[in-house]
């Protein structure tokens, strides 16, 4: 069985590149996980070198591999993204690699396999096919990111010491540091691209559904 194979709606790449063998169908899922790997490793390195967590394309990139693929090939996506990541292909943000740990943005990476599958999910369940599930998917997709990432931050820093957070950083408290640096200043852009997602991914798939009836037509 493929791994495109579910219980409930196909996804936009079910619709783009359909399989009617199980060997095809095992060689377009895989070529669908490298693909998405590779996205998010381009769209890491569009980015403006903010510290603690650097301001990037990549969670724009995450989101959109797990609502195109589905829950299983977005996952997997994000976990071999993770996994080249440690071992040492410079993916990451600025180019970097190795271990999450020496990353005070490593919670974020770990996040990025959870979002892919909640995305995913709800694409399975058409919320990517309207204006406001797209967009709520979204927002929830991005939130998902944020657990994981915002306390890895916040023990990151707190490993650091006040000598960082505190004297360098300018804040006074550790939540204070976390919040300030991991999360508020992006959550614009969030809203920004859960909006340019609502509006994009709707007319996608209007497109590849005419584009389906016409060729079974």
């Amino acid at each position: 069985m493929s791994l495109s194979a579910a219980t409930h709606h196909r996804v936009l790449a079910d619709v783009v590149m359909p399989s009617r063998t199980r060997a095809l169908a095992l060689a377009t899922d895989a070529t669908l996980v490298l693909a998405g790997t590779a996205l998010v490793a381009g769209a890491a390195q569009l980015t403006i070198p903010f510290w603690p967590v650097p301001l990037t394309a990549q969670t724009f990139a995450v989101l959109v591999v797990g609502t195109a693929l589905g829950p299983l090939r977005g996952v997997l996506s994000m976990i071999l993204y993770l996994v080249l990541g440690v071992i040492g292909l410079p993916i990451f943000s600025q180019g970097t690699s190795g271990s999450l740990f020496s990353l005070t943005s490593g919670g974020y990476i770990v996040g990025f396999i959870a979002a892919a599958g909640v995305v995913g999910w709800l694409a399975r369940r058409a919320w990517d096919r309207r204006i406001v599930g797209m967009f709520v998917a979204f927002l929830a997709g991005s939130a998902v990111i944020y657990a994981f990432g915002l306390p890895w931050l916040y023990v990151s820093l707190s490993n650091l010491g006040p000598a960082v957070w505190q004297d360098t950083m300018g804040y006074q408290t550790l939540i204070g540091a976390t919040l300030g640096a991991g999360f508020l200043p992006f959550i614009l852009g969030d809203v920004v691209k859960a909006l340019f997602a609502a509006a994009l991914v709707p007319l996608a798939w209007k497109g590849v559904t005419a584009l389906d009836a016409r060729k079974r037509g």
